[in-house]
């Protein structure tokens, strides 16, 4: 895999980002060959190459959401340096950008090695989640929905007390509020949360149909 243009950290990286995306993670997808690229992703977030580090963060936290145990093993030592880089992504993030406080949250998940989470959390800023009603003689997709749009038609939704949280729910929760993202700690008593289905009424844990859609179980 070649490309036309080097990063020099200049405002023309952009195209050269634009094509590694396209090339590596094509519409969100990580191939064989994108593992490869983790060694430079690492450069260039720990400042030992020119370049973005917070794209090189967010490319390079994608593909490790998808290593399995051989890749994660291979490329240790990269995702070592990257963890910390992804922390202070975190840290630096706006309170009033929630998208972005999301994705690195991913990132900082990937790196760290949690499998479902890693790459199941956009829905904390799009304020819905997309899940499948457990009743097999359903079959209905309702929209757990919350926020803004909690008056859309979806799920009936029952959201978590947060002093009840425990484990990942809690750990995002406490890691939003810290950070001032209201909306996404609001989003995670959702996400762990309950739900109705609105076809068949039958009540449903929303994070373990979420986790179920993501691994195709």
């Amino acid at each position: 895999m070649t490309h036309r243009f080097a990063l020099l950290g200049g405002d023309d990286d952009a195209k050269v980002w634009d094509e590694l995306w396209n090339d590596l993670c094509h519409q969100g997808c990580v191939y064989d060959d994108s593992f490869a690229a983790l060694p430079f992703l690492a450069a260039i977030a720990t400042g030992r190459a020119p370049g973005d580090r917070e794209q090189a963060v967010l490319m390079a936290g994608l593909i490790a959401s998808a290593a399995d145990e051989e890749r994660r093993a291979r490329y240790a030592a990269e995702i070592a340096e990257l963890l910390p880089v992804a922390r202070a992504c975190l840290a630096a993030c706006p309170a009033d950008d929630a998208s972005t406080f999301v994705y690195f949250t991913q990132c900082l998940l990937a790196f760290e090695g949690e499998p479902v989470w890693s790459d199941s959390l956009e829905g904390l800023f799009t304020e819905e989640f997309e899940v499948e009603c457990p009743d097999p003689g359903c079959g209905a997709m309702p929209f757990v929905v919350f926020g803004d749009h909690a008056e859309d038609e979806g799920a009936e939704t029952h959201p978590a007390d947060p002093s009840e949280l425990t484990g990942i729910a809690q750990r995002l929760y406490r890691m939003a509020s810290e950070a001032g993202q209201t909306g996404v700690a609001r989003g995670v008593t959702y996400l762990f949360g309950r739900a109705t289905c609105p076809e068949c009424d039958t009540e449903f844990s929303v994070s373990e149909r979420v986790a179920a859609r993501a691994t195709g179980g």
